[in-house]
């Protein structure tokens, strides 16, 4: 008997490198789209990052002859319009002893100690405002208030750009956030406060009292709920859809039909028009 293996033999290496690609591939494929979500993830904080910068150095132009303790409104670059920026400047021992009763939004307690120490510190406020989803974008999440920051700096020299912020962090009562023009949610849906520190982690905690949050670091934070997607139609009114697409698709005619806010198929009837006796012929 003559065997012809000369297919066979090449065959076999054929499927072999096959399968290798298609190992590599399935491999690669999840490690790709990975790193392509971490790049944009990067990408994301780096631009919070620069945006950080940048409004630092615009809120310390707000100080001219600077009084400790005031409050002054900055303004912002008119490519950022719809973001507020405030600053604040403090003595280190007067913070920690004192407090901050209200600074905009937020509640700072007794307590709050800086890092490395500083002589004097300036509090930088931030809010968001419509900027709020372009620079901190959650997945699945809704914002119902805008993202405000609160961020630390040295106050030595408040011409002085690209600061470093200082390590703020509150060793008793937490600083409190409280939100004003929160949105509404759909009934059944939970509202959780966020947090987002200076290096990509974001954090959720619950409300401390009715658009309230609390924290013990210095960030950026806000109020969001739970996506919700639109709901999909009832098993019973899908399966009479589907039924009503193959009577269009075998040639019956349909039209569409208004019921409630929502149109649907209907098919065509044609009623037989009565006959009237003065019309009957015989």
């Amino acid at each position: 008997m003559n065997f012809n293996t000369g297919g066979s033999l090449l065959l076999f290496p054929s499927l072999a490198m096959l399968f290798s690609f298609l190992c590599l591939f399935l491999f690669l494929v999840p490690t790709l789209l990975a790193q392509s979500s971490d790049t944009n993830a990067s990408s994301t904080s780096a631009a919070a990052r620069a945006l950080d910068t940048l409004l630092q150095d615009y809120a310390y132009r707000a100080f001219v002859r600077p009084k400790t303790g005031v409050l002054y409104d900055g303004v912002v670059p008119s490519n950022l319009t719809g973001v507020q920026i405030a600053a604040m400047r403090l003595r280190s021992g007067s913070m920690r002893t004192r407090g901050v009763e209200m600074y905009k939004e937020f509640q700072i307690p007794i307590g709050v100690v800086e890092q490395p120490y500083v002589e004097r510190l300036v509090l930088v406020y931030q809010n968001l405002g419509n900027w709020s989803l372009r620079y901190y974008p959650l997945q699945n999440q809704t914002y119902l208030a805008p993202v405000l920051g609160l961020l630390a700096y040295d106050a030595s020299d408040l011409s002085a750009k690209n600061l470093p912020e200082l390590d703020l962090r509150a060793f008793g009562d937490p600083i409190k956030i409280r939100f004003s023009n929160v949105e509404s949610v759909p009934k059944g849906s939970v509202r959780k406060c966020v947090w987002f520190d200076l290096h990509g982690l974001v954090e959720f905690s619950n409300l401390t009292a009715p658009n309230e949050c609390s924290t013990i670091h210095q960030g950026h934070f806000s109020i969001v709920t739970e996506s919700i997607s639109p709901p999909s139609p009832a098993p019973g009114r899908r399966k009479k859809m589907q039924e009503m697409e193959k009577a269009a698709d075998a040639g019956e005619a349909l039209h569409m039909t208004t019921v409630g806010d929502t149109k649907a198929p209907s098919a065509t009837v044609t009623r037989t028009q009565p006959t009237l006796e003065t019309e009957y012929v015989p």
